[in-house]
C-alpha cells in the first residue's frame, strides 16, 4: 500500500505558495503563513514531519489563539467544569487576569507569568481570588500543553494556586442559642442543622421533609443545592463526593425545633420554603443569619456554623472515620483538622486512657483493627 503523502504544496493567484500536512489529530492544517517559493514550502513541510515523528510539533495556528478565547472555549467544552466553577472563573477573567486576556497562548511565558501574578498580589483583589485565577491558569495551560499549543505550562510558581485556608470562627454551644432565639423562627432549624449536624448551606436547602426521619433521629443528605452568584439560575446537583452522601444522627435537643419547623413552615416537598411556598434561596438564610448575628454581637458567618458542628462533633472524641462520614468529607485531610481543634482535650483523652488501665478493659478492644489506605 502506497504511504500517505504528509504534505501538499499549491500554488495561489497571488503566486505565492501554501503547504498543508496531515495533523496528529489526523485534520489536514494549512501553514499559518504562505511562501514564496515552492522549495520554501516544501522545507517547512519537512521540518513540520520531523517535529511530529520526535513528539515536540506545537500547532502554530492554535498557539496563536487569544487566551481569553481559549479559556472559555475550555471552560465551555470541558464535562468536569461546574456551574459555579465557571461563574467564578469567567469573574476572574474580568476582574483579575485582563493582562492576559489578548496574549497568544504562545508569549504566556513564566516570565510573564510572574509578572501578571505579582502585580494581580498587589492590586485590590483577594488573595482567594487570585489564587483561583491562578489555579484556572494553571488549568488552561495544561489544556494547551495537551492540544500541542504550548511545550511546556508556564505556571511554575510554587504554592501560588494554593488558598491558604483561615483559621474559622467556632461558636460556644451558648452562642448558638444566642442566635437560635434572635433569628426569626422561620430559619431556627437551618442554624441548628448547621451547628449542631454540620450540614453545608446547600445541604440544607437541598433537605426534602422525607430526608428527616424523627422516628430514627437521622437527616438523610441526598443532595446539594448549587445558586450561581451573578443571576438567578439555582439547581440541585449530587454531593461533590460519594462521602457526602450521608446519613448524620440529630442531637436529641434538636428534635423540638425540627418538628415545629415541619408542623408549621415546610413545604411540600422541601423542608426549607420561602413566605411563597417556593424554594427557599440559599440567600434568604443567609440575610436572616446577618441580621441575627449583628443583634446578637457574634461575629460567625453562616459557614463557621458548619465548623462549629465540626469541632463540637470533635470535642465528644469522636474518631477521624467518625467526623468523615458525619461531616461528608472525602479526605482524612479535611477532618482531621477538627481533632486538635479544642483547647484541653489531649489531656481529657489521656484521662481516659489512665481509667481504661486501672479498670482493665482492654478485653473489649478488638483482637484485630483493619486500617484502609
Amino acid at each position: 500500500m502506497a504511504r500517505r503523502r504528509f504534505g501538499k504544496v499549491r500554488k495561489l493567484p497571488s503566486g505565492r505558495f501554501q503547504a498543508s500536512f496531515i495533523a496528529p489529530s489526523g485534520e489536514r492544517q494549512n501553514a499559518p503563513n504562505t511562501f514564496r517559493t515552492k522549495t520554501d514550502a516544501d522545507r517547512w513541510l519537512v521540518k513540520v514531519e520531523a517535529d511530529i515523528s520526535k513528539g515536540t510539533w506545537l500547532d502554530e495556528k492554535l498557539s496563536l489563539e487569544r487566551f481569553e478565547d481559549y479559556a472559555k472555549a475550555y471552560l465551555r467544552d470541558n464535562a468536569d467544569v461546574g456551574k459555579r466553577w465557571e461563574e467564578t472563573c469567567l469573574r476572574n477573567l474580568r476582574l483579575h487576569m485582563v493582562d492576559l486576556l489578548n496574549k497568544p497562548l504562545i508569549t504566556i511565558t513564566p516570565p510573564v507569568v510572574r509578572k501578571w501574578h505579582a502585580d494581580a498580589l498587589a492590586g485590590s483583589g483577594g488573595k482567594t481570588s487570585i489564587a483561583q485565577s491562578y489555579r484556572f491558569l494553571r488549568a488552561v495551560m495544561n489544556q494547551a500543553k495537551r492540544d500541542q499549543a504550548i511545550a511546556v505550562n508556564p505556571c511554575q510558581i510554587r504554592g501560588a494556586g494554593s488558598d491558604t485556608a483561615q483559621e474559622r470562627s467556632v461558636a460556644s454551644p451558648a452562642e448558638v442559642a444566642e442566635l437560635v432565639d434572635a433569628i426569626t423562627p422561620y430559619y431556627r432549624a437551618a442554624v441548628l442543622i448547621a451547628a449542631w449536624c454540620g450540614l453545608r448551606r446547600g445541604e440544607i436547602i437541598g433537605l426534602q421533609v422525607a430526608d428527616v426521619d424523627l422516628s430514627a433521629n437521622q437527616l438523610s443528605v441526598r443532595r446539594n443545592r448549587v445558586e450561581l452568584l451573578e443571576s438567578d439560575v439555582a439547581f440541585d446537583k449530587d454531593p461533590k463526593t460519594e462521602a457526602g452522601m450521608r446519613a448524620v444522627a440529630i442531637p436529641p435537643h434538636l428534635r423540638p425545633y425540627l418538628v415545629e419547623h415541619m408542623e408549621k413552615w415546610a413545604g411540600k416537598p422541601w423542608l426549607f420554603v420561602g413566605r411563597d411556598g417556593q424554594r427557599m434561596r440559599g440567600n434568604a438564610i443567609y440575610q436572616a443569619h446577618v441580621r441575627a448575628r449583628n443583634k446578637v454581637g457574634v461575629d460567625i458567618s453562616f459557614h463557621d456554623l458548619r465548623h462549629t458542628g465540626q469541632t463540637l462533633a470533635a470535642s465528644t472524641g469522636a474518631t477521624l472515620a467518625d467526623l468523615k462520614k458525619r461531616m461528608g468529607h472525602a479526605s482524612n485531610a479535611a477532618a482531621a483538622r477538627y481533632l486538635h481543634a479544642v483547647d484541653g482535650r489531649d489531656a481529657e483523652v489521656a484521662q481516659e486512657l489512665s481509667k481504661i488501665a486501672a479498670r482493665g478493659e482492654a478485653i473489649k478492644l478488638p483482637r484485630t483493627i483493619i486500617v484502609k489506605h
